[in-house]
């Protein structure tokens, strides 16, 4: 890595040590993660999520947080241990529809960095300003991972720069049987890039009887109303 680059990884792993995101979320999130619960955090990145949800669970409880790109998981792990939270475990897997590989695009910026937010399957566009990285990497699904785990899942947590609607039908299984809700970021020019309609996956979720929030009012929406976060609930 260039010194520009070091600084950069310095400067992220600081701040995922350091810092908690989103604790005004976990009102909103309580009702649907309890304690000793299991939270799936797909696309886990820094692990701002799996920290908050690592808290929520309490130490009965676990946080599965899959998280592919090296770079970004030799962050989250240190964030992870740097702070002892010990209910959450790492994977170094993507969620898909089907098991196997994936070659996973981080984009790099105009100002030569990473911009491993925005890492994905579907490709980065223009976020690539200068290139990208490409990393192949194994995936498989939520249906086999529970499976195998023999687990019970409370609550998911998908952040995944377009590919949830993969994700979503590998996670069928889980969704039908043991109706776990769900906190997904919708974009529909990301979605496109993976071949996916934001129309199309909210009629799926319908179809399950899931039904949808939009934030950050969390009002009660019937179909996709543009790009943000939504929480979606078994009815």
């Amino acid at each position: 890595m260039s010194l520009r680059q070091r600084w950069d990884y310095l400067r992220h792993l600081a701040v995922a040590c350091t810092q908690q995101h989103h604790k005004e979320l976990a009102p909103i999130f309580r009702p649907y993660v309890p304690e000793g619960g299991t939270v799936i955090d797909a696309g886990a990145h820094a692990g701002q999520f799996a920290k908050l949800f690592s808290q929520m669970v309490g130490p009965t409880g676990r946080v599965c947080a899959f998280e592919p790109s090296g770079y970004t998981r030799a962050i989250l792990e240190r964030a992870l241990s740097f702070n002892r939270y010990r209910n959450v475990q790492v994977y170094a897997l993507g969620l898909s529809d089907r098991p196997g590989e994936l070659v996973l695009h981080t984009p790099v910026k105009r100002s030569g960095v990473r911009g491993y937010g925005l890492a994905s399957f579907g490709g980065v566009g223009a976020a690539a300003a200068r290139g990208e990285i490409a990393e192949t990497v194994p995936v498989t699904t939520l249906d086999a991972f529970v499976r195998s785990n023999a687990l019970r899942v409370d609550f998911i947590k998908a952040d995944i720069e377009g590919w949830e609607g993969h994700f979503l039908r590998g996670a069928r299984g889980v969704l039908r049987t043991q109706r776990p809700a769900i906190f997904i970021e919708l974009n529909r020019e990301m979605l496109a890039r993976a071949g996916e309609d934001a129309d199309q996956l909210f009629a799926d979720l319908a179809a399950l009887g899931y039904r949808a929030q939009k934030s950050p009012e969390w009002r009660a929406v019937a179909a996709f109303e543009g790009r943000g976060d939504y929480l979606f609930t078994a009815a």
